[in-house]
């Protein structure tokens, strides 16, 4: 690489944070598929002699717990994956002592081909599947998060942080302004480091939970928005950290309180024209809008594994804890799965509420949108509209991992959307981690099973 040439093609903001700064180090990372970074930290002047680096394909058949995931029958050799920096990600890492540099690589194989593993490639080859029919997806996440005390004991449960008046976090007071000032220095410091890394945040509001945050990004292209998720989970963690904090993504953290969730808006743009789907030309709902909700609701269940990859996750999906347990869709209803927000026409879009904030953002918005555009491609026909409180409904959403996972297995155009070999060795991974879950013995056992049965 151009020692010199590379640092042209920085995108604004990572220009700007170098501006008359030398340039120390940068990190060459990759999400795996629980949505850590994985890679490698070198110095600047290394980077610069150098187009690509290798890695294992093995960090895809990593689970979170550091153990490992076999194809039955098959020998492993752990091949190279080629890496190539994707320049258009590079931003700063504003919380280290010295000038430093964050940039997603693309993972392909010896003959230039993308590796299939990859979660950031899987969302590409559905964002593909848009492109060959003439369409344009267009998503907006929404993030939300807790901010707790230090727990450096896993057998104690995490508690609220101390906000700035001494006292712990306070629940159930969403929307509350002297809530979210409770934590005004954390907030800050997120603020801080997101302007210096380029990101655009849309707003931060307190949600319903003890020290729980929800922040929103502007709409955009998925991989794009994919990527400042990605980036936005390490940016909050350090935020925290810097103020004696824990940041944690868990889908349900601390009990009785609500769970965190990543819903996720979309809409399709007819790529010629510019002209929103999902409204017709006098500006009513179009069959297409209708066909990605039925597209949702036939496929969501298959696809929850992907939305809930743990088995905290679906302690998140609790009845009137803001939570979706069902698959029913309703504009402006919020205890509804798939709900409608108010907008126009030209805005009109559809949120997936199923999405916990544990998923990979990757994995979650490739398999929302996939949904989506099965729906549109097999003309499926939604539900009537429900009005009212759709927790008196079905349950609908898949009760456990175990469940999500038979559901997914059998999902054939899923599955062949997302790429069959992902899909396999995902069920392979989040089997495995289901496996050593169960090797664990919960206070809840000791408590009631000890003397009891």
């Amino acid at each position: 690489m151009d020692s010199a040439g590379w640092l042209h093609q920085l995108p604004p903001a990572a220009a700007a944070y170098l501006d008359g700064t030398r340039l120390d180090e940068v990190e060459c990372v990759i999400a795996d598929i629980s949505g850590i970074a994985r890679g490698k930290a070198m110095p600047a002047s290394k980077f610069a002699q150098q187009t690509q680096f290798y890695l294992p394909n093995s960090i895809f058949f990593q689970t979170i717990t550091g153990g490992w995931a076999a194809i039955p029958g098959q020998g492993y050799t752990e091949p190279d994956m080629i890496l190539r920096p994707d320049l258009s990600t590079a931003t700063a890492a504003p919380w280290t002592a010295d000038a430093t540099l964050q940039i997603i690589h693309d993972a392909t194989d010896a003959d230039g081909k993308p590796v299939g593993l990859s979660p950031r490639n899987v969302l590409k080859r559905v964002v593909r599947h848009y492109q060959e029919q003439g369409w344009t997806p267009v998503v907006a996440p929404e993030m939300e998060f807790y901010l707790v005390a230090r727990n450096v004991d896993p057998t104690q449960p995490i508690e609220a942080m101390m906000g700035r008046s001494g006292r712990p976090a306070a629940a159930r007071q969403s929307y509350s302004l002297s809530a979210v000032d409770e934590f005004g220095p954390v907030i800050d410091d997120i603020y801080d480091f997101a302007e210096a890394q380029g990101f655009e945040i849309d707003g931060i509001t307190q949600e319903g939970g003890a020290g729980q945050l929800e922040i929103n990004l502007r709409h955009g292209d998925p991989v794009v928005l994919a990527d400042e998720i990605f980036f936005f989970k390490r940016l909050i963690r350090e935020a925290a950290l810097r103020h004696d904090c824990f940041a944690t993504f868990m889908a349900k953290p601390i009990a009785g309180e609500p769970g965190s969730a990543m819903h996720i808006h979309h809409s399709v743009i007819e790529t010629a024209t510019g002209r929103n789907l999902f409204s017709g030309p006098d500006g009513t709902p179009s069959p297409h809008f209708y066909r990605f909700i039925g597209g949702l609701q036939a496929h969501l269940p298959a696809a929850t594994p992907l939305f809930a990859p743990y088995v905290n996750s679906y302690r998140r999906y609790v009845k009137d804890h803001a939570a979706p347990v069902n698959l029913e869709w309703g504009a402006d209803n919020r205890t509804t799965a798939i709900r409608v927000p108010i907008s126009d026409a030209q805005s009109r879009r559809v949120e997936n509420r199923v999405p916990g904030m544990d998923c990979n953002p990757y994995l979650g918005i490739a398999a929302s949108l996939a949904a989506g555009y099965l729906g549109m491609i097999e003309d499926r026909k939604p539900s009537p509209e429900f009005k009212g409180d759709a927790y008196a409904s079905e349950q609908a959403i898949p009760r456990g991992l175990f469940a999500g996972l038979e559901n997914f297995a059998g999902a054939h155009k899923l599955r062949m959307i997302l790429g069959e070999e992902f899909s396999k060795v995902y069920e392979l991974v989040k089997a495995e981690e289901y496996e050593e879950f169960l090797q664990v013995i919960s206070p809840w056992e000791r408590e009631h099973l000890l003397l009891n049965v």
